[in-house]
């Protein structure tokens, strides 16, 4: 048997923290979700002024990346290639999640949505960024 790396509680919260703090930066009102490896949420924060559907799509996104290891900017640009991947069952394939990496393994993702998608995407990235 080996041994699997997963996100601490900590970890959750470095990562919201960067996060937040890269929205707060460029004054985004952004939801942030992140999640665990197998697409489960562990975190979330909606700013003030996020929209309400924002909280839905981050958490998509975030599972998108997560279950995929992919951010998931990949599958939007698999879909404009190949139309029939808007049906690949795993969550919302717009740009703005990313996949959190550790030794080589995917052990979650953080996903944003409120603002243009590779603004999430910055977003997400410093999240990550913070962890990995």
């Amino acid at each position: 048997m080996r041994d699997k790396p997963c996100l601490t509680a900590a970890d959750v919260e470095n990562a919201m923290n960067a996060c937040k703090a890269k929205a707060q930066e460029n004054k985004w009102d952004v939801s942030i979700a992140v999640l665990d490896d197998g697409g489960c949420l562990l975190g979330f924060h909606r700013m003030d002024g996020a929209a309400a559907i924002s909280a839905e799509v981050a958490i998509g996104k975030a599972r998108t990346s997560a279950m995929t290891r992919r951010p998931s900017k990949f599958f939007e640009d698999r879909i404009k290639e190949r139309p029939a991947f808007a049906g690949f069952p795993a969550g919302i394939m717009i740009q703005g999640a990313v996949p959190i990496m550790h030794k080589g393994e995917c052990v979650g993702a953080i996903g944003v949505s409120g603002v243009q998608s590779f603004e999430d995407e910055q977003v997400a990235q410093a999240g990550a960024a913070a962890v990995a």
